[in-house]
């Protein structure tokens, strides 16, 4: 990773304690406690760098990551080795063109679901297949995707400095999901403003359509039907019931727009939103029962 000129400096000893160090919450076995984080740790590991992380998960836990930021395509890091100046880290990851984002935005606000989790600062379950949708992936997926460097003299990749650095940013992904879209070129302000975007040019088509439908001549009155008021005629035996849950059970919310209220700086139909989603699944899992 250096020039040969720096192996003489190089130590292969204990690495220098560290106060105030970026140190791993786990303290023992893997880490990364939800899906996303621990997903990202599979994705190393089935890039044949899963043998080589384990050496880093020591510095990790011993809090000799000084410094981590995570930038659109590129994550910066400083470790603390064992000379006097910490090693610099670099994590590049491929960022998505603006094409490709306003594909996958498009693809997130057309899914009821996906879009109020996220609305409510949640990560999806699905989202991965909202990517693949798009023919795009939402964590760098190959060798020529993410690419690691360290200033230390060790040839290895990942050498110890990275895998730390990877550690650490695995449990940052733990704390903010959306440092995974910054990570790839959309920081959370500007995803979560352009899906409020969608959604409200959502709703606004579907006032049009309700002005149109009240705009339309009604239906005929109960005297010029009476003759056949108590027929079912054709339509009733096209009417079906289903048992399923809706594509959108917010639909209702979305339909009246920011509601007037907001609650801890949240607006209440995006807090309400998840709830209506979980009701919705489990009148579902009742009726089927």
């Amino acid at each position: 990773m250096n020039e040969w000129s720096d192996w003489r400096d190089w130590e292969p000893s204990r690495p220098l304690p560290v106060e105030g160090g970026i140190a791993a919450r786990s303290k023992r076995g893997a880490i990364g406690d939800t899906w996303w984080s621990q997903r990202f740790i599979e994705l190393l590991e089935s890039l044949g760098v899963g043998s080589r992380l384990q050496r880093g998960r020591n510095y990790a836990r011993r809090g000799q990551v000084v410094e981590l930021e995570v930038e659109p395509g590129v994550v910066i890091a400083k470790v603390q080795g064992s000379r006097y100046t910490p090693y610099r880290v670099r994590i590049r990851g491929k960022t998505l063109s603006e094409q490709q984002w306003r594909r996958v935005e498009k693809a997130m606000s057309a899914r009821a679901l996906p879009l109020a989790q996220l609305l409510a600062s949640e990560m999806p379950h699905d989202i991965e297949d909202v990517f693949t949708s798009c023919r795009l992936t939402l964590f760098p997926r190959s060798n020529a995707e993410l690419k690691a460097s360290c200033t230390c003299p060790d040839w290895e990749n990942p050498c110890k400095h990275i895998a730390a650095a990877y550690y650490i940013l695995a449990e940052r992904f733990d704390e903010d999901p959306f440092l995974i879209f910054a990570w790839r070129g959309r920081d959370k302000d500007e995803l979560l403003g352009r899906l409020r975007a969608h959604r409200g040019t959502g709703s606004q088509r579907r006032s049009a359509g309700a002005r149109s439908a009240r705009s339309a001549p009604g239906p005929p009155s109960l005297a010029e039907r009476l003759d056949s008021f108590w027929r079912s005629g054709p339509m009733l035996s096209e009417f079906h019931i289903t048992l399923l849950a809706g594509e959108a059970p917010d639909a209702l919310l979305r339909q009246l727009g920011p509601a007037p209220v907001d609650v801890g700086g949240r607006d209440l139909a995006e807090v309400l939103a998840p709830e209506y989603a979980t009701l919705a699944e489990a009148a579902e899992r009742r009726a089927l029962d």
